[in-house]
């Protein structure tokens, strides 16, 4: 019965016509989703059918009846197209092909203005936020970006986080790069802000992504343009901090081969501090930080890809950073006792430089077979060294009362192979396959001397870690489309094990066998996507993965950090990958100039990890650990804005839940509790973009964060406020740029937490108020293409097809 109703319904349909296509970005070529497609009778403007563009640009309007009509193509940041096209007894299905969308250029009274490319883009299962507009950031870090990325924080550690989670993974150019979380905040911190085009946003990633990291992924993309021809750009800046950069960069693209180089410097002066107050039976303990530092890098791009054929590509590409820098931290302690009424004041002085290298190569070979038909195959070796030197002084009065001096490097090497395979079947169904295969190797010895000549090493605080993870994975995704349904299903295995084990002095040198924790794991990783067309360019998605969170090299490490000897960190080896599913549901609504997106989210942990808390005497130790379970639940809202021809706005409000359960145990001869706690918290971020006359372009950034629960306590709210200008001349050719970072001075992190007996408020920040200018000039010799997509048997048999008079192609 079900069988006959679907063949009645197809018969149905097809006694109309029907029109497709696919549509572009003029510039870039990438296919555009969710554009809005219109269809109306010649010479009526009223709406007739209409529909948005899929996750591959292609759309398919059914059930028109002969006659003749307009399509209309709109898509916010984007010149508005129309074509006309015939509906006829010999030719009832229209392919219109490729259609070209251009970025918009519009005028702003009688004076000329300057078009911006549309900032933030929605996709099936990410959203895309083009940056290379961000006046703000310019001149600044990787770090600087994300900060102004709706949804996601950075804090005064530059830690990363997602929608309040810090369980997330940051990829640069879709691939790790290096970056962990033992040196993510260190390389954001160094990357430049100008060698960046856009930031993805994957929430809940498909089975054909890795499923690290359970709030999701955040991949950076850099810079590599493809226009024909040659271009570039110099750029040169510096800041109020004492801080400048300069930078070159070179495009060249022709028929046969694409290329690119990028060369920087930065030097970058930066200051911060702390606050807190230790309250427990025994007395108080309050302490004053301030540090200060600067540091020097030489950031470096090239690379290149050779069409040796239609169908065959090759390519090779380089990224490397190299840079030292200094930081000197003091602490200040005072330190009251309750039962023997003393009161004792001392410092913690910590001098420290380092040396870090970093460089990324891969090769990669693509064959299409057809049209969305190729293999696609990357090999990729990365090197991430740090050699840091640490002098730990503690003064009182006017006496050094200890000395420390510490050896701490850490030597990484990563290999990872991709294997690719996309083959679109029919116009609605797709599939997906692949294997890919990452080898860590970390390496990071750690020596203490207790003397100043360095000769007298301190055998309880030696330790040599040393970190081996191999992961195999497979993945298969099948896309298809029934009518207005369309879905996604897909499962990836993943297999790993993990070596790792610390050594001690008597292990390392007097040949005690050492400790080796070893495990393996294998788990399924299942994910589902679907989607509903609903009428008047609305579109309604749902979706499930399933993710985990490994613990990265440093949480496995038993060393003890004593860079604070009275708050003293190490990790534990016996920590076990926290596992979590994840549900999505997203309303997108797009009109002429706004567009609304809705996506609310739950998602379940087991196996939490959490920096966990307690005290022995007057000592605080931490630790992370699987204490127990979380679930979580929001509402993301993203407002996109064009308010005349001159404004631009981004507003996204984060709602969202948290709860953490309780936890207890023992740890250390301690009782470690933690209450059971739950949370609502808030964050919201508005960006706006206002184009202004003689080529001037301001942007404003405002960012708030509510209370939020961490373990053992919470957060207080915090806000910010950034700026930027922009001014071009020369026919865009020369452009100055001025921003302000922080106006209010407010990126300030205060966090209050209890542990038993002992109450602690804490303060830290990272920087303040920067002001910062950058000058840029561009140059280039763009030319027309030469090259031409290579054509699928389909596209051969198709050209002997004849074209209607409209310019659309007759099936």
């Amino acid at each position: 019965m079900v069988w006959l109703l679907v063949t009645v319904v197809a018969c149905m349909m097809a006694q109309g016509g029907a029109v497709r296509g696919k549509i572009v970005d003029a510039q870039t070529k990438e296919a555009l989703e969710f554009v809005t497609i219109s269809v109306s009778k010649a010479g009526i403007s009223d709406l007739l059918k209409g529909t948005v563009t899929d996750i591959d640009g292609n759309f398919n309007i059914k059930g028109l009846a002969e006659g003749n009509y307009t399509l209309s193509i709109t898509f916010i940041g984007y010149k508005e197209m129309k074509r006309n096209f015939s509906i006829t007894r010999q030719a009832r299905n229209v392919n219109l092909r490729t259609l070209t969308i251009r970025e918009d250029s519009k005028m702003l009274g009688e004076v000329q203005v300057t078009g911006q490319r549309a900032q933030m883009k929605f996709e099936i299962d990410k959203k895309v936020f083009d940056v290379d507009q961000n006046i703000a950031a310019t001149g600044g870090s990787a770090s600087d970006v994300l900060t102004n990325i709706p949804s996601v924080e950075v804090d005064s550690e530059g830690e990363v986080s997602l929608r309040g989670s810090s369980s997330v993974t940051v990829w640069i150019n879709g691939k790790a790069s290096g970056l962990s979380a033992d040196n993510r905040g260190e390389i954001l911190e160094q990357l430049p802000a100008e060698t960046i085009q856009k930031i993805e946003v994957i929430t809940n990633p498909s089975a054909k992504f890795s499923p690290e990291g359970s709030a999701g992924i955040i991949n950076i993309v850099l810079k590599e343009d493809r226009k024909p021809g040659y271009f570039g750009s110099v750029q040169a800046g510096g800041d109020s901090y004492g801080g400048y950069n300069a930078s070159g960069n070179i495009n060249y693209s022709s028929g046969k081969l694409d290329a690119y180089a990028n060369l920087g410097y930065r030097h970058r002066e930066h200051e911060g501090g702390s606050e807190s107050e230790r309250e427990n039976p025994d007395g108080t303990l309050k302490q004053e930080g301030e540090n200060m530092g600067d540091g020097n890098n030489i950031f470096g791009r090239a690379g290149l890809t050779w069409h040796m054929t239609r169908a065959d590509h090759f390519s090779a590409n380089f990224m490397g950073m190299f840079g030292d820098g200094s930081r000197d931290n003091s602490i200040h302690y005072t330190e009251k006792r309750t039962l023997v009424p003393t009161t004792n004041r001392y410092s913690r002085l910590t001098t420290s430089g380092d040396d870090m290298r970093m460089m990324n190569f891969d090769v990669g070979y693509k064959h299409d077979f057809g049209e969305e038909h190729n293999i696609d195959f990357t090999l990729s070796h990365n090197v991430w060294r740090r050699d840091a030197q640490t002098e730990y002084r503690t003064v009182r009065g006017e006496s050094l009362s200890s000395y420390q001096y510490q050896e701490n490097d850490m030597d990484n090497k990563r290999w990872e192979a991709q294997l690719d395979y996309v083959n679109k079947l029919s116009e609605n169904h797709k599939v997906e396959a692949g294997y890919k295969g990452s080898f860590n190797r970390e390496n990071s010895p750690v020596s203490t001397y207790n003397d100043e000549t360095h000769n007298d090493i301190d055998q309880l605080l030696y330790n040599r870690f040393i970190y081996d993870q191999d992961i195999h994975a497979l993945y298969a995704t099948y896309s298809g489309r029934l009518g207005k349904l369309g879905y996604q299903v897909g499962v990836r295995g993943e297999y790993w094990k993990v070596n790792s084990e610390s050594r001690n002095y008597a292990q390392e040198f007097d040949g005690q066998a050492p400790t080796l924790f070893a495990k393996d794991y294998f788990s399924l990783f299942p994910s589902l996507f679907l989607s509903y067309e609903l009428p008047g360019g609305n579109e309604l998605q749902v979706n499930y993965t399933r993710r985990l969170q490994r613990p990265w090299g440093g949480q496995l490490n038993s060393f003890r950090n004593i860079t604070d000897s009275t708050n003293i960190s190490f990790g534990n080896p016996e920590l076990q990958p926290q596992y979590s599913n994840a549900y999505e549901l997203n309303y997108i609504k797009n009109w002429e100039d706004h567009t609304l997106s809705l996506s609310g989210y739950y998602r379940t942990t087991d196996d939490v990890i959490q920096r966990i808390r307690y005290r022995e005497g007057n000592v605080m130790y931490s630790t992370d650990r699987n204490v127990t379970q979380s679930q979580s639940a929001g509402l993301e809202i993203v407002a996109k804005n064009k308010l005349g021809r001159a404004i631009d706005l981004t507003t996204t409000v984060n709602l969202f839940y948290y709860k953490l359960d309780g936890f207890r145990f023992m740890m250390a001869d301690q009782l470690v509790t933690g209450e059971s706690d739950e949370d609502f918290s808030w964050n919201a971020r508005m960006m706006a973009n206002i184009i202004l006359p003689y080529s001037f372009s301001l942007q404003l950034t405002g960012n708030y964060n509510a209370r939020q629960v961490v373990a053992q306590g919470y957060r207080k709210a915090n806000y910010s406020l950034d700026a930027g200008l922009r001014k071009s001349f020369w026919n865009k050719k020369l452009s100055l740029s001025i921003n302000a970072r922080d106006i209010l001075d407010s990126r300030r992190w205060k966090t209050i937490t209890q542990t038993g007996d002992t109450h602690m408020v804490s303060e830290n920040w990272r920087g303040g108020r920067r002001i910062g200018l950058t000058l840029t000039y561009s140059f280039g010799n763009l030319a027309p293409s030469k090259r031409k997509p290579a054509k699928s048997m389909d596209d051969s048999m198709n050209s002997m097809d004849s074209y209607s008079g409209d310019g659309g192609m007759m099936e």
